[in-house]
Formats: C-alpha cells, structure tokens, sequence
C-alpha cells in the first residue's frame, strides 16, 4: 500500500435500520374543525392528509439531495400517520405526524425520518395558511431507533 491508497478499515455490515421520528403543527381550534368537518379549501382531512402523506414520502426518498453528506437510501418501507393533536395533548390544537422509515443497509435512516414528517408538516401549513397564518411545526425529532452498531434508542427511555 502506498500512503495516497486508502488504508483498509473494518467492513461495515449490512443491516435492518427503523426510525421513528414524530412532530406536530399546531393551529387555531378553528381551523382544526374547518378540515375535519371537510370545509377547508383544500380539502377534508383525508384529502390533506393524503396529500401530505405523499409529500412526507417522497421528502424521505429526496434526502440525499437535501442534506449535504446525507447518504442516499435504498427505503424499504415508508409510513406516514396524522392524528388530530388534541387527542395526545388536550392543551394544543393541530395536528400529530409520524414517519417510520426502514432500510437494510448500512447506515441509518433517521434523517429520512425527520425530513418525511418536516415536509409532511409544512405541506399541512402550506394547505391550511389562507385561513391560519400563525401555524407553528413543534417538536419534530427522532422518537425510536432500531439496528446498525449503536443499537436501539428511544426517547425519553433511561439509559
């Protein structure tokens, strides 16, 4: 080996990588009632959320081409789920967004999890803004995490 061949390094192994990353978009109580009740100019929360869901799914399979240095990703699974937010947090209104993310291979996939629910919750906004202009996205992060050689993470769980 000369010094300008690059030197060889353990092999990294292919493996069964999941992210879970969560976030939400909180509006006015109004709002919220005008997509569920179907009134919204854009359509009833299905008509969004389908919508948005598509966005969310092709935002993970553009990562690469988003994040600088981000590896680009052969996704097995892509899934995007919405739930009114008043359901988890009585306190708030808007919308909950998840995004679970699969790949084998050998990186992970959490950036492709954060950005699925990011553009899925901006295309909420992006929907919804002629009626709600103060829409605000909240606590986007990765929740869970499963496989490759730092193991498993959930959120919030000691250790």
């Amino acid at each position: 080996m000369t010094p300008w061949q690059p030197q060889p390094h353990g092999r990294v192994i292919s493996a069964h990588r999941i992210a879970i990353a969560s976030g939400r978009i909180e509006m006015l109580p109004a709002t919220l009632a005008l997509i569920e009740a179907g009134n919204a100019k854009k359509g009833d929360l299905q008509g969004i959320a389908r919508i948005a869901r598509i966005a969310g799914i092709m935002a993970a399979k553009k990562t690469s081409d988003l994040i600088p240095l981000c590896h680009p990703l052969a996704l097995i699974r892509v899934a995007i789920e919405f739930e009114a937010v008043s359901v988890r947090q009585p306190d708030a209104i808007g919308i909950f967004c998840s995004a679970t993310v699969e790949t084998v291979g050998p990186t992970g996939v959490e950036m492709e999890a954060l950005t699925a629910v990011q553009v899925a919750l901006l295309t909420i906004h992006d929907m919804c803004k002629a009626v709600d202009r103060g829409m605000s996205i909240h606590d986007v992060r990765v929740v869970e995490k499963h496989g490759g050689k730092s193991g498993s993470f959930v959120a919030g769980a000691a250790g």
